[in-house]
């Protein structure tokens, strides 16, 4: 009866070996601690922002998460997302329904008032999903911090985002222009463990998939009469509904659970189960032990979180330290 917690406290301490290892070889010019002597409050006026907001609307948890993995994704890690303007980035149809814009604001006027023009927005972004993820129940771990804020936003340059209508061949190339491989596109996916989905980006998936008026026979049918009732065929097309039916606000592997039973929302999460090598990893991540669930996720989700958070950063004098997030200096 002993062994399940034997086993749960060697695999926190292997996380603990692999995040302060992590630490020591970050890439791309940053490093954690960062700010230890020009702004040695800014993590933790990050962290007190994001759960003050947190605990008023738990689900902007999913939001900042899903902030900072678009704004890595176009232009690298440098805060262009939060950029406004008609052309900018944030208006890309790609980045349809992102949130968690005025909780990088909030962080952005604190740390001006204790440090003025030290911290920047991209290491705010960075540090609000780490803390978004941890307070919902996930994983910490060390953020190295920087980055440089970029001075281009272009809606022009979100095409490459990945869609919920790519199959897997189109993920794995967009994950790969950005050197993330098998293994960091369905680790990084598992965010969908919390968060909501438009109607509009699945409906299809319900009642003329294949244009001749049937269902993606991929999901569980049980499942499918459940996402008709929500999501009725001439419904309205921005309801909101959970990624993850089980636990929409507790980070854990039940997402991959759904992938293994035909009831992932998405068609790009269920197809991450029609190939061998991402079926390979969702299995290992739903597991089936009691005791290890989830700790195999929780030790690669940091590691896959600081891979991407490095992606094309802008350090030493590249981009600049913005005093308002939404614009450029």
């Amino acid at each position: 009866m002993e062994a399940f917690p034997l086993v749960a406290l060697l695999l926190q301490i292997l996380l603990l070996m692999n995040y302060v290892h992590i630490d020591v070889i970050a890439q791309g010019g940053l490093k954690t601690g960062f700010y230890s002597s020009s702004c040695p409050k800014a993590e933790s006026i990050v962290r007190s922002v994001v759960e003050d907001h947190y605990n008023k609307d738990a689900t902007i948890a999913a939001g900042l998460l899903r902030l900072h993995f678009h704004d890595c994704f176009v232009q690298g890690c440098d805060g262009s997302v939060l950029i406004t303007g008609g052309s900018a980035e944030r208006n890309a149809l790609t980045n349809g329904g992102l949130r968690g814009f005025e909780v990088i604001d909030d962080a952005k006027t604190q740390l001006e008032a204790s440090c003025p023009g030290v911290v920047s927005c991209a290491d705010i972004l960075a540090l609000a999903a780490r803390d978004a993820v941890d307070l919902s129940g996930g994983p910490s771990w060390g953020v190295a911090t920087g980055r440089r804020d970029g001075r281009i936003s272009l809606s022009s340059e979100a095409a490459n985002l990945p869609s919920p209508l790519d199959p897997l061949s189109v993920q794995r190339q967009k994950f790969a222009s950005k050197g993330l491989d098998d293994q960091d596109l369905v680790t990084l996916v598992g965010a969908h463990t919390i968060g909501r989905t438009d109607c509009l980006f699945f409906r299809y998936r319900l009642y003329n998939f294949t244009a001749t008026g049937n269902a993606d026979p991929s999901i569980n049918q049980a499942f499918l009469t459940q996402l008709q009732s929500l999501c009725p065929k001439n419904g309205d097309p921005s309801k909101r509904v959970a990624l993850d039916k089980d636990s929409e606000f507790s980070f854990d592997v039940s997402f991959f659970k759904n992938v293994r039973d035909g009831n992932a929302v998405l068609e790009s999460d269920q197809r991450l189960w029609g190939d061998a090598s991402t079926r390979k990893i969702v299995e290992n991540y739903a597991g089936n032990i009691r005791g290890l669930l989830g700790f195999r996720f929780n030790f690669e989700f940091p590691k896959a979180m600081i891979k991407m958070s490095n992606i094309e950063v802008k350090v030493g004098t590249q981009g600049e330290i913005r005093k308002v997030c939404s614009k450029v200096n």
